[in-house]
């Protein structure tokens, strides 16, 4: 049974309005999965159907109702379903198509954007901006807890500064979640660790990495080898610096926990 994404803004809003799509929907015999409102007058829809034809037919159909413009009638990607989900669009740089950006009020969206991204197998680097203490490794811990996936911290500030320098057993399964954070493991001078993380960056797997843009810093990495980049304010217009991040204490005086 295919699945489809029909999005469409109100023209005018009479009563009824829903009705007749969806007594529509249900004489071309396509189902309803679920509706919502995704943006200040618009509407969203998952639907199913064991006929393409009916979905051809329903499209040149709603194409002639004036109360209505369709914005959308497609497979259905992330954010369409994050959107029928949580009544809202994530928001995305009009330039770089590939970052995305969340408030900290934003979590749960985040959660289950990340755990969808987490779901699908193979190579996938991800990188997760955003000041100390805002809920970056939070998020990638929670949304690998959704996607019924292992997380490996090769480098972190969880608890205190540390660093992995190998790894044992089923902790090499192209499967698990690798999370790093690209201050720790740039300050390191450890060439056991480097040589992991290099290892690991060469799997054919999910890494999250914190603070890319410091990890990309003189390394052979850069910025366009990431398929996704995350940004995680504690409000809308912060700042997210970085001498402010790499001279915190945090991450300044040196004191690594290795294993």
């Amino acid at each position: 049974m295919g699945e489809w994404y029909f999005e469409y803004e109100i023209q005018v809003n009479r009563p009824g309005l829903l009705g007749d799509i969806a007594s529509l929907l249900g004489m071309l015999k396509v189902n309803i999965v679920t509706i919502n409102g995704v943006d200040e007058g618009r509407r969203g829809l998952l639907l199913k159907s064991e006929n393409e034809e009916s979905i051809r037919r329903f499209q040149s159909i709603v194409n002639t109702i004036d109360d209505i413009r369709v914005t959308k009638l497609r497979e259905p990607k992330v954010r369409d379903r994050l959107a029928v989900r949580h009544g809202q669009y994530i928001e995305r740089d009009a330039d770089e198509k590939n970052t995305f950006r969340f408030v900290r009020d934003e979590l749960g969206i985040l959660v289950d954007f990340m755990a969808e991204l987490f779901k699908t197998e193979g190579h996938k680097l991800i990188g997760i901006r955003g000041m100390p203490r805002v809920g970056k490794t939070e998020s990638i811990v929670a949304a690998s807890v959704c996607a019924n996936k292992k997380w490996i911290f090769l480098s972190s500030t969880m608890i205190k500064q540390t660093i992995r320098k190998q790894l044992m057993g089923d902790e090499f399964n192209t499967n698990n979640i690798f999370i790093l954070d690209g201050v720790v493991s740039r300050m390191t001078t450890d060439e056991r660790h480097l040589q992991l993380v290099r290892e690991v960056m060469k799997m054919p797997s999910v890494k999250v990495i914190e603070h890319p843009d410091i990890f990309v810093k003189h390394s052979e990495y850069n910025i366009e080898d990431f398929d996704y980049i995350i940004e995680l304010r504690h409000h809308p217009d912060e700042e997210i610096v970085y001498d402010a991040i790499e001279k915190n204490d945090t991450f300044a005086n040196g004191d690594f926990f290795s294993f």
